[in-house]
């Protein structure tokens, strides 16, 4: 009969704020030269303090960052893999934004201004608008990160 191994689970690893990436080293370089049986690190970009670690106990998760600068510990419980999806894939800020409604941009030369929605391309987290506070017609193309919402549109008839 083959011995299979248990599969593998994901743990968070508390770290101090900033220091994400370099405890991710760390803990790399300590699971390739002590032979610990991580599978992968991940630094989550919206998770400050926190990096992920993927392996199949917390015990393996201990040998790993024991000692190690920065860590602050490990995080009670286990990610589910929804959870992982929620943490890595990044939601766009144009999610529940449609044409027509008014926005302000929040970055970059039209910083302040307030514009219109002319069309909205969520895959590329871009946004076409149209600048209200512009004496002429100004359309322009930014990035979803840079709008922050202001109103909806209202519906057709209630004009």
């Amino acid at each position: 009969m083959a011995h299979r191994k248990p599969p593998s689970r994901f743990y968070a690893i508390r770290t101090t704020a900033g220091q994400e990436i370099n405890v991710a080293i760390l803990v790399y370089n300590r699971v390739k030269n002590g032979n610990i049986g991580v599978k992968s690190v991940i630094v989550p970009p919206n998770a400050k303090g926190y990096i992920i670690v993927e392996a199949q106990g917390p015990n393996v998760i201990y040998s790993a960052i024991q000692d190690l600068k920065h860590v602050k510990g490990l995080v009670a419980g286990i990610f589910s893999d929804d959870d992982i999806h929620r943490v890595l894939i990044p939601k766009s800020p144009l999610i529940g934004l449609k044409e027509g409604d008014i926005v302000e941009i929040i970055a970059g030369p039209f910083k302040g201004m307030k514009a219109k929605i002319i069309r909205i391309d969520i895959n590329k987290n871009e946004a076409v608008l149209n600048i209200l506070e512009s004496s002429y017609p100004l359309q322009i193309m930014v990035s979803g990160d840079y709008v922050k919402p202001v109103r909806k549109s209202s519906p057709e008839g209630l004009k």
